[in-house]
């Protein structure tokens, strides 16, 4: 969102050298018009418009979404600059979604690892009960099986469960 003159040339070149379309706003109204149409990877804001009406910067950025909102202030920056600055939230949004994704694994499989411990210790301290009926003793032995084996999967890292598999 800018109201400087030359904004669809530096769009276009932008554009071009990210290889992305991109949407110029004159103003607030524009903007929030194509945020309600499109999703956008980056919603770049003059800094002078922002400064001038911060309400309406603070709406932008509201409304963006999963947009990167960035502030650029096109009277001294130009389009080179613009590339360098999106290129670089772009590399910064995948190192913290690379780095989600590891966290959310790391937690689900401590949680899984939790979960099979419980269901090998409880199924192994029912198959110690004197009062088991053989029927129900089988089928404790095959969850305590199913359970041990799952346990040994994920205590093996990923790549070399991979590589076993044919």
């Amino acid at each position: 969102m800018t109201g400087i003159e030359g904004a669809r040339n530096c769009a276009a070149a932008v554009g071009q050298q990210l290889g992305m379309d991109i949407d110029v706003a004159a103003g607030r109204k524009e903007a929030l018009a194509a945020l309600r149409k499109h999703e956008f990877m980056v919603v770049v804001v003059d800094e002078t418009l922002a400064e001038c009406d911060p309400a309406a910067a603070e709406q932008i950025c509201e409304r963006a979404g999963m947009a990167i909102p960035l502030q650029i202030n096109f009277a001294i920056s130009g389009a080179a600059r613009l590339i360098r600055e999106i290129r670089a939230a772009l590399h910064r949004r995948e190192r913290e979604q690379a780095l989600a994704r590891r966290a959310a694994a790391a937690a689900i499989e401590a949680q899984l690892k939790t979960t099979v411990a419980g269901l090998l210790l409880q199924s192994q301290l029912a198959l110690k009960g004197s009062e088991v009926p053989e029927p129900i003793a089988d089928r404790l032995r095959v969850v305590a099986e199913l359970a041990g084996s799952l346990r040994q999967q994920l205590n093996t890292p990923f790549a070399a469960q991979t590589n076993t598999v044919a």
